[in-house]
């Protein structure tokens, strides 16, 4: 089998290389570097200095993925990870393509790894319950997908015993960790790439709830424009009901005629074919999220690699045993990726 290069593109060292080398097993060289008995001190000083003559760095994954599966010592540390579904009907959770990829991206990490990643439903189990069945079997990694609805026990659960990572900035508690897209970057790189195809006007129509995350990103990239096709950002509100909806956003359009829109609203377009507008010949049309939209252009935010970034922190987070609510919470955030779509051609 042939070795996985370092960062830098070359072979990496084993300890088969300087067992070769020395013509002693690899596994007194391991013991040797681990100053563990097994090899007099003078064949261990030799190890030593072959291995820093050779370059040999031990494989940081590797190493510490065997100290949290040795680091049980009262019973076996369970090679699983809890994906906890919140969902008053969890089938629904990962009909949405976006999250079904961030599960796909979790469990393949996850087997990667050497884990196997369990989804467990509040709808079956209750959180008191589950909080005994997770301790029971020793599943110390909890994996949030996002809310739909209030959950009952959140606060009473006991995350002081679990490492946790969150999906996105929706989930209001427990303010953990977590991994999302780089929201307010994304609606900047799709504010340029529309740009860049020949839309001059292009409006953006977000929901309120969302707008700290991508209303900034595109309040920002309309500064590169001169100040008359600067546009005002409009906001709808999700308690609304479609009606409601629908006219504000006649009497915005009406005002800001835009060329080009983008938007994460999935009624966006339904809005627009109700007011007599053809896509893309009467306006251009893009979306912050490829996903579970009709909307074929604008971008993707790699679900995906969200998913599996969730899990790699995760794991971080049990081999250091860092458990319960941070003091100092990390955000990691996905880049997004540029689709184009028919909807948002080049403009002629």
């Amino acid at each position: 089998m042939s070795e996985k290069p370092d960062h830098n593109g070359a072979r990496r060292v084993t300890l088969r290389d300087i067992a070769k080398e020395l013509g002693v097993s690899h596994v007194t060289v391991s013991k040797a570097l681990r100053n563990q008995s097994g090899a007099s001190e003078e064949l261990k000083a030799r190890i030593q200095a072959k291995a820093e003559e050779m370059g040999y760095q031990p494989d940081p994954m590797l190493a510490a993925l065997s100290h949290y599966r040795k680091s049980s010592k009262t019973k076996p540390v369970q090679a699983s990870l809890a994906w906890i579904n919140t969902w008053t009907d969890p089938n629904q959770l990962r009909q949405f393509k976006e999250f079904d990829l961030y599960w796909q991206g979790a469990a393949e990490s996850a087997r990667r790894l050497g884990f196997k990643l369990q989804e467990f439903s509040t709808a079956e189990i209750p959180l008191r319950r589950l909080e005994t069945i997770l301790k029971t079997r020793n599943i110390q990694g909890i994996l949030l997908p996002p809310l739909r609805d209030p959950v009952e026990g959140l606060q009473a659960f006991d995350w002081s015993s679990f490492a946790v990572v969150r999906f996105g900035q929706a989930i209001p508690f427990p303010e953990t960790h977590f991994v999302t897209g780089a929201q307010m970057a994304d609606t900047m790189l799709a504010f340029d790439r529309a740009h860049q195809l020949g839309y001059e006007r292009i409006g953006f129509v977000c929901e309120y709830w969302r707008m700290r995350f991508f209303g900034v990103g595109y309040s920002w990239a309309q500064k590169t424009l001169p100040p008359k096709q600067q546009l005002p950002l409009l906001t709808l509100n999700q308690t609304d009901d479609f009606e409601h909806q629908q006219s504000v956003f006649e009497k915005w359009i009406a005002k800001a005629k835009p060329d080009a829109i983008l938007t994460d609203n999935s009624n966006t377009l339904k809005m627009l074919s109700n007011l007599g507008y053809r896509i893309p010949e009467d306006l251009g049309l893009a979306t912050t999220s490829i996903h579970d939209t009709p909307i074929d252009a604008g971008i993707d935010q790699r679900p995906f690699e969200i998913g599996r970034a969730a899990v790699r922190t995760l794991v971080s987070l049990l081999v250091e045993k860092n458990f319960g609510i941070p003091d100092c919470r990390n955000e990691i955030l996905i880049e997004g990726q540029w689709i184009d779509g028919s909807m948002l051609p080049p403009r002629t």
